[in-house]
């Protein structure tokens, strides 16, 4: 193996390995909150569409208020204070008692990812010569799956002793991973920790919304958020409603989904590096929306994983590239901005929960995954658009 193909800067690696730390932690807990306030609070589902929808929603005004922050006061600042109070948000799950306390958590928690997500995945391109970015991204989201296939195994069997558990140790992580970034930024100062960009916020969101291809990338990207949404909101209680034994059944689903990144990204992330960005998208949304189809269809725990293995194979080729496309289109000095603008998605994860806990009630988990099927496919029809916009960029290479 070649090791100058790994060569990242030691802050990388900090936050690939922190990314898999950090996520095992949430994985332990968040995956669970919908059957949390479900079984423990007795919360209707539209409340807990609500409740999971508003950390999609605080992550979408965030998002670009976030990024732009790194890009105008470094990333450092914005990182560090975005990861303490994250922190506390988790610990505060653990003791909350009310479904407002709830709902104004999960807000706060996603202005932290809004905030830290952005600047982290920008220092990281910050400090990566073009050759490596698709390797580190490719790396990064391995390791948040990582996190995801041992997370819900040890959430389930923590919860079985003490259901706010959890969340506890989930902030507790959250706080040894912030403190290992205090100690990495003083050893590895990089440049980019210091302001690049001294244009207003107003400035910078035009400049944003007169990007015509990230907007349509933003648009299709909202549609597979409000579809990817239902996995950690409707598709538990559409186990639990059809099977029984949901959180059970429903942590085996997460650990496949997570394994299967692990084995597969790396052999399907070289394949993609051959293929155009948004095409490498495109393909990924057609088997989101096979795979989402499925589960509507599902009538055996082993149909359940089928649909499991389709959708995380599209993943894979999608979320991924979305880094890599956004970093290749960011003018010099707005990669932070354009990163959080790209946070605008989160309108679909923050709308998904909700409507289709309505549509779930109403109709039930078939309707709403053959609803999804179909929306998936909406989106796809904006990415086709931005592909066609993104041949005539000049600064790109062509699709």
């Amino acid at each position: 193996m070649d090791l100058n193909k790994f060569a990242f800067h030691p802050m990388v690696w900090t936050l690939l390995l922190g990314t898999m730390f950090a996520r095992g932690a949430s994985f332990m807990a968040l995956p669970f909150l919908a059957l949390y306030l479900s079984n423990t609070h007795g919360v209707h589902p539209i409340l807990i569409g609500i409740t999971i929808g508003l950390s999609r929603l605080t992550g979408m005004f965030g998002g670009f208020i976030g990024g732009y922050l790194s890009d105008r006061f470094g990333r450092k600042v914005i990182m560090l204070s975005s990861i303490f109070i994250w922190a506390f948000v988790y610990i505060g799950f653990s003791i909350a008692d009310h479904i407002y306390v709830f709902m104004a958590l999960n807000a706060v928690n996603g202005i932290c990812r809004s905030f830290f997500e952005p600047s982290s995945q920008a220092l990281m391109a910050d400090v990566t010569t073009q050759e490596l970015k698709k390797r580190v991204f490719s790396l990064r989201y391995m390791a948040i799956n990582i996190g995801a296939a041992v997370g819900p195994l040890i959430g389930v069997y923590v919860a079985k002793y003490n259901s706010t558990m959890p969340f506890f140790l989930t902030g507790c992580m959250y706080l040894l991973y912030a403190i290992t970034l205090v100690i990495m930024f003083s050893k590895f100062p990089v440049s980019r920790v210091t302001p690049v960009n001294q244009l207003k916020m107003m400035d910078a969101f035009q400049a944003i919304a007169k990007d015509r291809v990230l907007l349509l990338f933003i648009l299709g990207g909202t549609f597979i958020s409000f579809s990817y949404s239902q996995i950690d909101s409707n598709l538990p209680q559409f186990i639990e409603q059809s099977f029984g034994d949901g959180i059970s059944l429903f942590a085996t689903l997460i650990a496949i989904n997570a394994i299967i990144v692990v084995i597969l990204q790396l052999p399907l992330g070289l394949l993609s590096e051959k293929w155009p960005v948004l095409r490498t998208v495109m393909i990924g949304s057609l088997l989101f929306a096979i795979g989402f189809g499925m589960f509507g269809f599902a009538s055996t725990f082993t149909g359940l994983i089928a649909a499991m293995v389709i959708v995380t194979i599209g993943e894979i080729f999608i979320f991924p590239s979305t880094s890599v496309f956004i970093d290749a289109i960011a003018p010099d000095g707005k990669r932070g901005t354009y990163f959080g603008a790209n946070q605008l998605q989160s309108l679909g994860g923050f709308a998904g929960p909700m409507i289709g806990g309505a549509i779930f009630s109403g109709f039930g988990g078939s309707v709403l995954f053959q609803c999804i099927f179909f929306i998936v496919l909406f989106g796809c029809a904006f990415y086709a658009i931005g592909n066609k916009a993104m041949q005539k960029r000049s600064n790109v290479v062509s699709m």
